[in-house]
């Protein structure tokens, strides 16, 4: 088969928010070149290509991505644009050209895991199925991820700060609703730190089967989870196959124009007093969110920062009232 290859310039501040925008169209497979200098663990974990270090550091990058030759390449290539034009609203994305070529068949799905390994957030050690876990490590939380085309290792700043805002607040007993799940690691870690139910959504066919697998993966019940496939802000009937106040922890790691638009929606399933994690924030944005939330009836109790991402907590409390 032959697969359309796509170069997209950019910028590197903007490079992580046009992958994001990239996975949101249900693109895959992205890889990026930029001139910034990398730790060794970077180099070991990140899904990148790696260019040689001149000592000199340039503003731009390229982020290229992939299609396969039957599909719809006009359409998608004009939501890329309309979506760097987003972006463009509030950070430097570069000129945004596009150089297309053809490139030889590769077995996308299998050939990033030669970059995938075992790490640790804070005491809960990551690990793909192909890994061993060490003697010392046996005691540990251990979970196993095999995110396949679904986003989310753990690996990115913005998960890391859902998972460490989820061990704070979630309790014994407690249900869930993860909006865009991708690869399912926020609910399966909900489940571990004691929660009994866990809602999963996402757009991405591949997330619903990432997820059920690495599910399955951590001995976590089938009574335990269910996910769907749908779009909380467009479909009307994806509601309807929930309930509404039935969650008490509602978290999405999507950027943050999207979580403006889905907030709403979104505190909707949220019992009274229960907490909406949002991430996925980059710097100079939190305040959009926090005010999105405020607007939805919430009170905004935390902002969390790590690197240039930024996490938004609310509360919904006994005297507010979800939005209409």
């Amino acid at each position: 088969m032959k697969w359309k290859q796509f170069r997209l310039h950019t910028t590197v501040a903007a490079e992580d928010l046009v992958i994001d925008k990239l996975m949101e169209l249900g693109i895959e497979g992205v890889q990026v070149e930029d001139s910034v200098p990398m730790t060794r663990e970077e180099k070991a974990q990140m899904f990148v290509d790696i260019l040689p270090e001149t000592g000199q550091e340039r503003e731009e990058a390229v982020v290229t991505f992939y299609l396969e030759e039957e599909e719809g390449k006009e359409q998608i290539l004009k939501a890329v644009k309309e979506g760097l034009k987003e972006l463009a609203s509030f950070i430097d994305v570069g000129n945004g050209e596009i150089e297309e070529s053809e490139t030889e068949d590769v077995d996308w799905v299998n050939n990033w895991k030669q970059y995938f390994h075992q790490f640790y957030i804070d005491d809960i050690l990551i690990t793909p199925s192909w890994e061993p876990v060490k003697q010392e490590d046996k005691d540990k939380m251990i979970i196993h991820i095999d995110p396949g085309t679904a986003f989310g290792t753990g690996m990115h700043e913005t998960t890391q700060l859902c998972i460490r805002q989820l061990r704070k607040w979630i309790k014994s007993g407690d249900t869930l609703l993860d909006i865009g799940c991708g690869s399912g690691i926020l609910g399966m870690l909900a489940v571990k730190f004691g929660g009994q139910f866990f809602t999963g959504i996402d757009l991405d066919p591949c997330a619903i089967t990432a997820t059920m697998e690495n599910m399955e993966e951590n001995q976590v019940e089938s009574c335990q989870y269910e996910v769907l496939s749908g779009n909380l802000i467009e479909d009307p009937a994806l509601p309807g196959r929930m309930k509404y106040e039935t969650y008490d922890v509602v978290v999405s790691n999507i950027l943050a124009d999207v979580l403006v638009l889905l907030t709403p929606f979104a505190v909707r399933f949220l019992k009274e007093d229960g907490v909406y994690i949002t991430s996925g924030i980059i710097e100079g944005k939190e305040q959009t969110v926090a005010e999105a939330m405020e607007q939805a009836g919430l009170q905004v109790i935390d902002i969390c920062r790590q690197g240039e991402w930024r996490a938004v907590i609310g509360r919904k409390s006994h005297t507010d009232h979800t939005a209409g």
